[in-house]
């Protein structure tokens, strides 16, 4: 899979184009930290000092090559790919050849900072269900009225929940169908579009 970058992004990094080969390895070892603890306006002063540009030049660089470590590795983009994505940046093969090796040796802790980073929803683990049945009362000796008990087993981090739900079986069939629709929207091509912006 190919990593779209937008015009923003392109611009932040064609500044690596204009600076020598151990600037970018400077530069790459900054975005690494900038991922793991966060950004540190300090070491874009020093850099911008050492490199006579201004500061904001030199944050764009850093968090154009964040973007391009922390998007390529949350995708699990491919060596070949990786190489493809960067193609349309003018590159130098020097430089496309480190930036190849530092994704690769680092796209694995940057997925494992990510996950952590993320935030952990409920989510389903099991179901028991069971059905009951009313077949008569005091006051009316021939009714059905049929009632459906649901428990979820949910998990969240590494705590389990239990939900119970009561329903009749005309929900219950509008449950299903509202959820099936739901997942059919998600496979449609304007869902799929939304979700790509959403991820960017």
């Amino acid at each position: 899979m190919l990593l779209m970058l937008e015009d923003e992004h392109k611009d932040h990094l064609s500044f690596l184009t204009q600076v020598e080969i151990d600037v970018v390895q400077k530069f790459c070892q900054i975005a690494l930290d900038f991922i793991k603890n966060g950004s540190n306006p300090k070491l874009y002063q020093s850099a911008a000092q050492k490199l006579s540009v201004d500061a904001l030049t030199v944050q764009n660089g850093v968090q154009g090559l964040m973007y391009l470590l922390t998007e390529s590795s949350k995708l699990m983009v491919s060596e070949i790919d990786f190489q493809d994505s960067i193609l349309v940046l003018g590159f130098s093969e020097e430089l496309k050849k480190e930036l190849l090796q530092m994704y690769m040796e680092n796209r694995k802790e940057i997925r494992e900072i990510m996950l952590e980073m993320s935030m952990d929803f409920p989510h389903y683990h099991d179901l028991e269900w069971r059905l009951d049945v009313e077949l008569a009362s005091r006051s009316l000796r021939h009714q059905v009225i049929p009632n459906i008990l649901l428990r979820f087993h949910t998990k969240e981090y590494d705590e389990n929940k239990s939900i119970l739900l009561q329903t009749d079986p005309v929900n219950l069939v509008h449950m299903t169908e509202v959820l099936e629709d739901a997942l059919d929207q998600v496979k449609t091509q304007h869902s799929r579009r939304i979700l790509r912006n959403i991820n960017k």
